[in-house]
């Protein structure tokens, strides 16, 4: 009897061995980000976040990307709905996009960043990598909240060393045609620009 029970243990040992592999060879990006990323206004199919997902297929087999974007989230939002992302999906990389909201409404600095350290850290703690992705605020809302907003972005990824694009829309938001009549969402013809501009950054953290 206590050489069947030792047999049992081991076989029991064996397949918990070949069983661990399982849960850790999902390849997950999270990207949690504002209606930037949430293909406002837009095919589904044309925003970024899909062209990500087309190229990853191609290139990075593999991957899988959650899109667990919102139009008109904020920082808040987003930081009370990471932790249940990261339960569920377990991801390897985080893509952060938010700010733009927050900003647009004059949230103080100290808040948007106090937010934003909050979800890089529990990202981090979860073993995910981070790509900080920037946003600008339109001039009429003067250089010093322009100015202490970019560096928010900048010093955050210098102290907690994740990856950072500067500024999500580089290349599209100062041309007209490029966007909406809204002047803050990109068509779709400006998508691929915008993955170009996230992609140089994203893509060393996928090795």
């Amino acid at each position: 009897m206590r050489r069947f029970l030792c047999l049992l243990v081991l076989l029991c040992g064996i397949g918990a061995l070949h069983a661990a592999p399982a849960k850790t060879a999902a390849k997950t990006v999270i990207v949690l980000g504002d209606s930037l990323s949430a293909a406002h206004n837009i095919p589904v199919e044309a925003g970024w976040v899909h062209l990500l997902e087309v190229r990853l297929n191609d290139m990075e087999p593999g991957w899988t990307v959650v899109n667990a974007s919102i139009s008109g989230e904020t920082s808040l939002s987003g930081r009370n709905r990471l932790p249940g992302l990261l339960a569920q999906y377990h991801p390897r990389i985080v893509v952060i996009e938010l700010g733009a909201n927050d900003g647009l409404q004059g949230l103080p600095l100290p808040n948007l960043r106090d937010n934003l350290t909050a979800m890089v850290d529990a990202a981090q703690h979860a073993g995910a990598k981070v790509l900080l992705l920037g946003i600008e605020m339109p001039v009429n809302y003067g250089p010093q909240y322009r100015d202490g907003l970019r560096a928010i972005y900048a010093d955050l990824a210098r102290e907690k060393h994740t990856a950072l694009v500067p500024f999500l829309l580089e290349g599209v938001a100062l041309r007209p045609e490029l966007m909406q009549e809204d002047g803050l969402h990109p068509i779709a013809a400006g998508e691929p620009i915008v993955l170009n501009t996230v992609w140089p950054q994203l893509e060393p953290l996928l090795h």
